[in-house]
């Protein structure tokens, strides 16, 4: 099956991209109006997230919403075939902080939000440093599509690590330099197990690793604003947000990244991820903050 898969996905990665934008017109019309893929979710999280704003203004940017994820999906098959050249025309980003720290010996983590298109920004910042670029990744249960994901993701040498295995995946790595790239706004699966902070007018959960690593080995944290300029054209804007994490209280790097984010979403919402079920756990009061790391 996986052959099979790849070999499709090979077949139409080598169209050109203004032919692979017609097809996601065609993939829109059947993702947002004929198959409504989860078309009630993406409602109710923008709801929760404008209040303020009409059914019509939600509809509208749900409309967005969905141009902008099957502009995704194909950009991502693109990536099969894609040069490091035409990545680099399409993606820009100023990579300084990390040419910086690395000269300085040190390794980083890159928190990012599930803004598109993450994934031409993680190959984008594998091409331009001399790190080892790790990429930390939730697991996919179709073994195919896992398959295929690796595929994509490893293309120009990414080093992938699995979130639920975290501990064997870095193992390897303690004592080297790395750039680890975290997508930090994930659903977390313990909702006892996690930071809660507002988010987009709710109580919401946040892994604690991506904090309790970067405060234990002291890992400088750079955040990442990824802004789609145009149909095809991306452009990421890093942020030194903590040099010495060791010297921050319990909580603090979490929370400037929960705002961080929040501030990065109202401004162009269109590009972040309402179809995934962001708020599955309910804030209760046993959850209650503890100043302390497990």
């Amino acid at each position: 099956m996986y052959y099979i898969l790849l070999a499709f996905c090979y077949s139409i990665s080598i169209l050109p991209l203004w032919l692979l934008y017609r097809i996601s017109d065609g993939l829109y019309v059947l993702v947002y109006h004929i198959f409504r893929y989860r078309r009630q979710v993406v409602l109710e999280n923008l709801h929760q997230a404008f209040p303020e704003k009409t059914d019509k203004e939600l509809r509208r940017l749900a409309r967005k919403y969905y141009r902008n994820l099957t502009d995704m999906m194909v950009e991502t098959i693109k990536l099969l075939t894609m040069s490091r050249k035409s990545l680099d025309k399409r993606f820009e980003c100023d990579l300084s902080i990390f040419h910086k720290l690395y000269a300085e010996g040190r390794s980083v983590q890159l928190h990012l939000g599930h803004n598109f298109n993450w994934e031409w920004a993680n190959l984008f910042a594998k091409n331009g440093v001399d790190y080892s670029f790790l990429v930390v990744f939730m697991p996919i249960s179709n073994s195919a599509v896992s398959r295929m994901f690796r595929h994509f993701r490893e293309k120009f040498g990414s080093v992938l690590i699995p979130a639920n295995d975290m501990r064997n995946g870095m193992a390897p790595w303690i004592g080297k330099q790395y750039l680890l790239g975290l997508v930090a706004d994930q659903n977390p699966g313990n909702p006892r197990r996690c930071y809660w902070y507002p988010f987009l007018n709710k109580m919401t959960a946040f892994y604690k690793g991506p904090e309790m690593s970067a405060r234990r080995y002291n890992i400088p944290v750079v955040f990442a604003d990824v802004r789609k300029v145009k149909r095809g054209y991306y452009k990421a804007v890093l942020k030194l947000a903590f040099e010495n994490p060791a010297e921050e209280p319990v909580g603090r790097i979490t929370e400037e990244f929960v705002k961080y984010l929040e501030k990065n979403i109202r401004e162009q919402p269109e590009v972040w991820v309402w179809s995934h079920r962001r708020w599955k756990h309910e804030y209760k009061a046993e959850y209650e903050f503890e100043n302390g790391d497990e």
